[in-house]
């Protein structure tokens, strides 16, 4: 009985701490991408493509998702990341039909500092950083500055940046189709604690790493959980930043909180809490 009580106890507490975090937006979800009030057509035209939002005629036409920002400067060019260890050669056109198209291409035909114009965006929209993060407490929307195509620095990105299940440092997940299914004891565990959030893209039936994986661009400042989401966290609308698709607030006033850990631990697996032999969970 006691042992039963126990248990409760801590899912209780669990449940608790996750319900603290449920947020009420107050502001539009959009959040920068409002883009000085232009809103969707910042980004997507209704009507001809780049022409219809004033940028000319051009190779990249409105057939992709409706896309109406001139990406034509970033075609075939060669991105490289992670320290010079993943080369991405960028589609040659909107309609590659690969996940770099809407997964990189349309992103950085705006966040590339390096190849791509401004485009429409004004200086710089940035989202601000908790007091925290101490006086560096502005996000540049451009990735880099330093010009001539250096992104050795990022993040690993693009079709040969794969997410793996099982080895060292995958989850104990299954991979089928470029799917993966959080299936195992510890990948299960994890879900029940945070979730799966992320989306990689599928190339050649294998899980691929884009901007859109980790990041979502209609929904800056919160994420919703519901009984359909990859999550056990109770349904709710959670705080994140960034445009980031899973709980993400490092402005907690909780020391211990892990959630901001956890977001990375999707991917990183060898890095969680599950396959190192902890029961911690997450905490907000």
């Amino acid at each position: 009985m006691k042992r039963i009580l126990l248990v409760v106890l801590v899912v209780l507490s669990f449940v608790g701490l996750a319900t603290a975090q449920i947020t009420q937006a107050t502001t539009d979800v959009l959040g920068a991408h409002l883009n000085y009030g232009r809103g969707c057509s910042a980004c997507h035209s209704p009507h001809s493509g780049t022409s219809g939002n004033g940028r000319g005629a051009s190779s990249s036409t409105g057939n992709t998702i409706l896309w109406g920002e001139d990406v034509s400067g970033l075609f075939g060019k060669t991105i490289t990341t992670g320290g010079g260890k993943f080369v991405e050669v960028l589609p040659a056109s909107l309609s590659a039909n690969t996940p770099d198209v809407t997964g990189m291409l349309t992103c950085l035909g705006c966040h590339d500092g390096n190849i791509a114009p401004a485009a429409m965006m004004k200086n710089k929209v940035y989202e601000n950083l908790p007091s925290t993060y101490g006086n560096h407490n502005a996000i540049p929307t451009m990735i880099v500055s330093s010009g001539g195509g250096n992104d050795i620095s990022e993040h690993p990105m693009g079709l040969t940046a794969t997410v793996e299940c099982g080895g060292t440092s995958g989850w104990d997940c299954t991979l089928a189709n470029g799917v993966i299914s959080m299936h195992g004891n510890a990948s299960s565990q994890f879900v029940s604690s945070y979730g799966f959030f992320v989306k990689p893209g599928v190339y050649n039936n294998k899980a691929v790493v884009v901007c859109t994986t980790c990041h979502n661009p209609h929904a800056m400042n919160v994420v919703k959980v519901s009984r359909d989401s990859n999550s056990g966290l109770p349904a709710g609308n959670y705080t994140t930043m960034f445009f980031l698709r899973a709980p993400y607030n490092p402005n907690d006033t909780n020391p211990m909180s892990n959630q901001t850990a956890q977001f990375c631990r999707q991917c990183h697996a060898d890095k969680s809490n599950e396959m190192n032999g902890s029961t911690a969970r997450t905490t907000f």
